[in-house]
């Protein structure tokens, strides 16, 4: 019993080392990553003054067909994608003030992430079961509690609306309305989901007035104490899946956290247990609620149970609050407008 308790404690401890091993090599490497499927849709920036950082601007700009971000956008909105013609995919996933979201509960818990940037994600969802985003429409569309629909029935009855076959003709003359070109229309849309021009973005690109002495002083901080394992490339996220939990038990000393086994729901390998993609934080000061279950609404204190659970160093109230004024500055702008 000694020895393997001392095994699987071997097992986490190499584990925990598993961020700061990929942060090394995205130094070294001085590479910035992303997940779009091509590298020539990215304007690249003028300036390489962040080439030595783990953290990456986003493109200023990508290369899009707005005749297509147009469709996506409409399919986006449009409920009669689902099977009851009442949930359409901005119902969960609200893209301004005015879109009511579904609430985390009814989705099994599970804290309905952002879409801004998440073409920039290498995992998608909490556990990380997809990697591309036209995977993740098949899921979305066939899931019993979302659109709870298939590709053939859908379809049909797009070709029964006089709107959408005159403008996927327009589009995709020759082949129509399909699984594909449907895909096609709402992964442009979602590509066109990025918020560039975040002040922490112009500093990096050489603009050292962009940020505040604290809010320098913070990036030090998430960097020195360890964050930026985790948090690294060009979306400060969505790339890793980590274990909630590494330096003590998330779920056995928190009251209010919400039973999820995370990864290995999908895997049912004991090492995915409580395993979740990490997710961006690109834009964090305007997306809460915060955590894979919507737990915590306040910053401040998710920047603390972080610190807690996934470092082992409890942090100061004024080290809380340098980070806290980092974060602010991941806040970019969506169509020309700050978020």
């Amino acid at each position: 019993m000694q020895i393997g308790k001392l095994i699987q404690q071997i097992f986490w401890f190499l584990l925990s080392l598993l961020p700061l091993l990929i942060w090394l090599n995205l130094w070294l490497s001085q590479s910035q990553t992303h997940s779009l499927d091509s590298i020539d849709k990215l304007n690249k920036p003028t300036t390489q003054a962040f080439i030595n950082e783990p953290l990456q601007p986003l493109p200023e700009q990508i290369t899009l067909n707005a005749d297509k971000v147009r469709l996506g956008q409409q399919l986006f909105y449009d409920p009669r994608l689902s099977k009851t013609n009442k949930m359409a995919c901005v119902s969960c996933h609200p893209l301004t003030s005015t879109d009511k979201p579904r609430k985390s509960s009814e989705l099994n818990n599970i804290n309905i992430p952002s879409l801004y940037n998440v073409s920039f994600n290498v995992f998608l969802n909490w556990d990380g079961r997809t990697e591309q985003l036209s995977d993740d429409l098949d899921n979305t569309l066939h899931a019993p509690d979302k659109l709870a629909s298939d590709w053939q029935t859908l379809i049909a009855k797009l070709q029964q609306l006089t709107d959408y076959t005159a403008l996927f003709q327009q589009l995709y003359p020759t082949v129509g309305i399909t699984e594909q070109s449907i895909k096609d229309a709402l992964i442009t849309f979602e590509r066109s989901l990025y918020t560039p021009n975040a002040r922490f973005d112009k500093f990096l690109r050489g603009d050292a007035t962009a940020l505040t002495e604290q809010e320098k002083a913070g990036y030090q901080l998430f960097k020195q104490v360890g964050c930026v394992g985790c948090h690294q490339g060009v979306n400060i996220g969505g790339n890793l899946l980590q274990k909630m939990g590494l330096t003590a038990d998330y779920f056995a000393e928190r009251e209010d956290a919400i039973a999820d086994n995370g990864r290995f729901n999908l895997t049912g390998q004991e090492a995915d247990r409580h395993v979740f993609r990490v997710p961006s934080l690109r834009n964090v000061a305007k997306t809460a609620p915060y955590l894979h279950d919507g737990s915590v609404d306040n910053l401040a204190e998710t920047v603390a149970i972080m610190a807690r659970y996934q470092l082992g160093r409890p942090l100061t109230n004024e080290q809380i609050e340098s980070i806290v004024h980092f974060l602010h500055t991941l806040t970019g702008e969506y169509q020309g407008k700050p978020l």
